[in-house]
């Protein structure tokens, strides 16, 4: 008897295969609730697990500071991070709509008439070759602390199951972002996030440190230090800032054998 075809057999198996890595990506953030932890390799590893178990081609997070103004604070490469920062200069995108009104953006077609709803950056998404763009923010009821935007190649990559798992994810992280704001005062909770982002600015500082004195891109750069930062234990922010102050010898440093760590680069 000749086999019956189930249209619903590609989507089963799609959604089994990603139920481990799902569960742990949860576990994880989970984590953050009941345990101390790094924000920024928080953020990285959303945008990573987002990229892993979703259809997109990159991703990138954007985290308010406490004047409301927008930073890049992980990203799963350093051309997407790049591709951030323009939205940032533009003053419009995605990312930025979701984050101001607290809505999903879903751009399942990046046509040249949809892109240019954001003046300059709608035409650089399309010559970096995107072709749908979702952006969901990272909000805890009526407060908004960023957005995560995911970018595709591919034309309707995301289903509505896989923008409701990346908003999930989002909310999640939000939730562990802001777990002290019930024992602390609103202000203590900006400092947190202030603090987060400047530790970004130092992570960037050693990313480029690495890549000068070791001949490395940015993305190479950026590996070798958050494997190093896993390795011995340490903060990826403390590992950036002993590069950056030079409590860390850079030469030694290059040449000591590291195992990659997974995920992509920020």
């Amino acid at each position: 008897m000749p086999r019956t075809e189930n249209r619903n057999e590609g989507k089963t198996d799609t959604m089994d295969a990603r139920e481990g890595p799902l569960t742990r990506a949860f576990v994880r953030l989970v984590d953050t609730l009941v345990a101390d932890y790094d924000a920024i390799e928080l953020c990285q590893q959303l945008v990573d697990d987002c990229v892993e178990l979703l259809n997109a081609t990159a991703a990138g997070l954007l985290l308010g500071d406490h004047h409301d103004s927008l930073r890049v604070l992980a990203s799963t490469s350093e051309q997407t991070r790049l591709m951030e920062l323009f939205q940032l200069q533009a003053d419009a995108g995605p990312c930025l709509d979701a984050y101001r009104t607290g809505s999903q953006v879903i751009v399942g077609e990046l046509t040249a008439a949809r892109a240019a709803q954001w003046p300059v950056f709608g035409d650089r998404m399309l010559a970096e070759g995107f072709r749908a763009v979702y952006a969901v923010p990272l909000r805890l009821r009526e407060q908004r602390i960023g957005a995560l935007n995911l970018f595709s190649t591919q034309v309707g990559a995301l289903s509505p199951e896989d923008v409701a798992v990346g908003q999930a994810l989002a909310d999640v992280a939000t939730i562990g972002i802001l777990h002290q704001r019930v024992v602390a005062r609103h202000e203590i909770i900006n400092e947190q996030l202030q603090s987060a982002l400047n530790s970004r600015i130092i992570l960037e500082q050693a990313k480029g440190v690495l890549a000068e004195r070791g001949g490395l891109d940015m993305d190479q750069a950026f590996v070798m230090l958050r494997a190093y930062a896993r390795n011995t234990n340490t903060r990826l922010a403390e590992a950036a800032r002993a590069i950056v102050d030079g409590t860390v010898d850079t030469a030694d440093f290059l040449h000591a054998p590291q195992a990659d760590p997974p995920g992509l680069s920020g």
